[in-house]
C-alpha cells in the first residue's frame, strides 16, 4: 500500500465480539496521552460492567455495557472532544495522515487478527488531508466503506442527506456515499440495494468495497475505470486495486481470479469461512 498514496492510511479490522448485550466503540483524540481509562471508568459508572479500553497509539477500544447506539450518543453528550471512528460489536478502525508504513507501525497493525479486514491508502484529490478525512468511513454499526475514485455530484447528495439528518464531518466526496448508504440502510434497504441505489443517485467514478460484520462487499460503477480484481480459494475470499496485494495471500497461486464486472454487487457472508 505504501507507494499507492502516501497521504493517509486506515484499516478496518473485524474481530473480538464485545459481551453480549454490550458494544465497542473506537474513539480517536490527537493526544497520544489522552485519559482513555478514566472514560472507560465513566461508561462502566453510567452503564455497568468492568471498565474496558484499550489504547492503540491515540485510538482506543471502548468495551460499553449498552447497545452501540446508547454507548455512540453517551460519548457524544460527555465527551465531545474525542471523535467516534466506529460503533458496533466486532469493528474496530484504525486512520491517521501519514504513510501507509508508519501508520502501520505506529498502530501495530502486525499484531491485529480478526475473522476480516479492509485496509486502504489515499491519494487525496477532493478534500483536506485530515484523520477525519482518511478511510474507512463508518456508515453505521459494524458497517464501513472504502473508496478508489472520485464522485461528481457530491455537493448535491450531500445537501440531500443534511436535509435527511446525516452529518457529515469532512468536505470529502467518499464520505458523502458512506452517508448515503447509512441513510438507505436506515430507510430499511438491505446493503445490496443501497448499493444498487448508488448506481442512480451517485455519478462519478468509484468502485467500492462495504465491510459488514459477516463479510463484504463491492460494486464498481457502471463505466469501471477504476482496477479491481477479486480473488477466492476454499479458504478466503480478497478483492484489491491490484493483483500484487493478493499474490502473497498463502494459496493465491491456485486462487479463482477475475475481474469484477461494472455495476454489480458482489457480496460474501463468513459462515465459518475466513473472508
Amino acid at each position: 500500500m505504501n507507494d499507492r498514496g502516501p497521504d493517509s492510511a486506515g484499516v478496518a479490522f473485524y474481530r473480538e465480539p464485545a459481551p453480549a448485550g454490550g458494544s465497542k466503540l473506537t474513539l480517536h483524540h490527537p493526544d497520544v496521552g489522552y485519559d482513555w481509562a478514566g472514560l472507560a471508568a465513566e461508561a462502566a459508572a453510567e452503564f455497568g460492567g468492568e471498565p474496558s479500553a484499550h489504547r492503540r497509539d491515540n485510538h482506543a477500544v471502548v468495551v460499553v455495557a449498552a447497545p452501540a447506539d446508547e454507548a455512540e450518543a453517551w460519548v457524544g453528550r460527555t465527551h465531545p472532544e474525542v471523535r467516534l471512528m466506529s460503533a458496533g460489536s466486532v469493528i474496530e478502525i484504525y486512520k491517521e495522515v501519514g504513510l501507509p508504513r508508519v501508520f502501520a507501525e505506529r498502530f501495530g497493525v502486525a499484531e491485529l487478527d480478526g475473522s476480516h479486514a479492509l485496509g486502504h491508502t489515499r491519494m487525496a484529490t477532493e478534500s483536506r488531508v485530515t484523520t477525519d478525512g482518511s478511510h474507512p468511513f463508518s456508515t453505521g454499526l459494524d458497517l464501513c466503506l472504502v473508496h478508489n475514485g472520485s464522485l461528481s455530484n457530491h455537493n448535491r447528495v450531500r445537501k440531500d442527506l443534511k436535509r435527511e439528518g446525516i452529518a457529515f464531518r469532512t468536505e470529502n466526496d467518499s464520505e458523502v456515499a458512506a452517508g448515503y448508504l447509512m441513510w438507505r440502510m436506515r430507510e430499511g434497504a438491505t446493503l445490496d440495494q443501497a448499493l444498487e441505489g448508488c448506481l442512480e443517485d451517485l455519478d462519478g467514478f468509484y468502485t467500492f468495497a462495504v465491510g459488514t460484520a459477516d463479510g463484504f462487499a463491492v460494486l464498481r460503477d457502471p463505466i469501471a475505470c477504476k482496477p479491481a480484481v477479486l480473488a477466492e480459494t476454499d479458504e478466503w475470499v480478497a478483492m484489491a486495486s491490484e493483483y500484487r496485494a493478493i499474490a502473497t495471500l498463502p494459496g493465491a497461486e491456485g486462487a479463482r481470479i477475475w475481474e469484477p464486472e461494472p455495476a454489480t454487487v458482489y457480496s460474501w457472508e463468513r459462515e465459518g469461512v475466513a473472508v
